[in-house]
C-alpha cells in the first residue's frame, strides 16, 4: 500500500469528496418541505463520511483508525437510505439516485479494503 502524505491523498477520500459534493447538488433539488428533515440528514450524513476519514487517518493508531472508518461507513448506508427515500417519495428519478447509489457502493467497497489493511498492519505490529 502506499504511503499518503494526508488523507487528501487517499483515492477513496477523492471519491467521498465527490460523492459528498454530488449530495449536496442533489439535497438542492429536493422540495421545500424537506429543507429542515432529509435535506438536513442528508447534508450532516455526508459531512460525517468526509470527515470521519479525515480524523480517522490523523489518528495514527489503527484501531482509531478503524473506529473512524467505520464510522465513514455507517454515514455512507445512511446515505443509500436517504437515496431510497428520494425514490420512495418520487423526490427524484430512480436514474440518477441508482446512479449516486452506484458510487456510494463502491466507496464502501474501498472503505472495507482500507479497514482490512488497517487490520493487517495492526495485527503485523
Amino acid at each position: 500500500m502506499k504511503n499518503y502524505g494526508t488523507f487528501e491523498d487517499i483515492e477513496f477520500y477523492k471519491a467521498a469528496r465527490e460523492f459528498r459534493k454530488a449530495i449536496y447538488n442533489l439535497i438542492k433539488n429536493l422540495p421545500d418541505e424537506e429543507k429542515f428533515n432529509l435535506s438536513s440528514q442528508m447534508r450532516r450524513a455526508a459531512t460525517s463520511l468526509t470527515n470521519n476519514i479525515a480524523e480517522g487517518n490523523g489518528r495514527y493508531h489503527y484501531q482509531e483508525s478503524i473506529q473512524f472508518c467505520r464510522q465513514a461507513r455507517g454515514s455512507l448506508a445512511e446515505l443509500i437510505d436517504d437515496l431510497n427515500i428520494c425514490i420512495d417519495e418520487a423526490y427524484l428519478s430512480a436514474e440518477v439516485v441508482n446512479d449516486l447509489k452506484v458510487k456510494a457502493y463502491d466507496i464502501n467497497k474501498r472503505l472495507n479494503g482500507y479497514i482490512a489493511y488497517l487490520r493487517k498492519m495492526k495485527a503485523e505490529t
